[in-house]
């Protein structure tokens, strides 16, 4: 049986983060994949400011590399994040299998990023630690995230196998 939202204050946190997510994955993140003729004046604006305020490199002059991980932004993490907001609020069994994999995948290319940026020449330690702001919390939230899904499919499991062990032992 499905458990409150409210009763859940870690998913409600999740919840928030997908929300958010959503309009960033399409507007901001994925902005240099939308055909010209489809960015918006208050895109361009938007992303002008960020670039004015952060100085962020992966979006003056990104790495080659850099374009896969905006693919996947829109290709994987978009979906995702479509399907997590009401998976989250109807309390979905494959909640924890999914948010694993987002989890682990947000992680490993947020450090990324982050392992790039602080090697950054002409930066200043300020301007870094104002990316910092940005890309840490991510970092942050996609660990807590991964060890969460992790430890919630781990007791899943291990009841599935108590149920079937126990199963197994009356039959003997």
């Amino acid at each position: 049986m499905a458990r409150s939202l409210t009763s859940r204050p870690i998913d409600i946190l999740y919840l928030a983060f997908f929300i958010i997510h959503i309009p960033i994955v399409i507007f901001i993140d994925s902005f240099p994949l939308w055909p010209p003729a489809l960015r918006m004046e208050w895109m361009k604006a938007l992303r002008l400011y960020y670039i004015q305020t952060y100085k962020d490199f992966f979006f003056i002059d990104p790495p080659a590399w850099f374009g896969t991980y905006m693919w996947m932004e829109l290709i994987y993490h978009l979906p995702l994040s479509l399907w997590a907001v009401p998976a989250i609020i109807r309390d979905d069994p494959k909640i924890p299998l999914h948010l694993l994999i987002y989890g682990c995948q947000t992680a490993v290319t947020t450090l990324t990023c982050i392992s790039e940026y602080l090697s950054w020449p002409g930066y200043t330690s300020q301007e870094k630690l104002n990316l910092g702001y940005l890309y840490v919390p991510y970092l942050v939230l996609s660990v807590f995230m991964t060890v969460d899904m992790f430890r919630r499919l781990d007791r899943t499991l291990g009841l599935i196998s108590m149920r079937f062990g126990n199963a197994g032992k009356k039959k003997q």
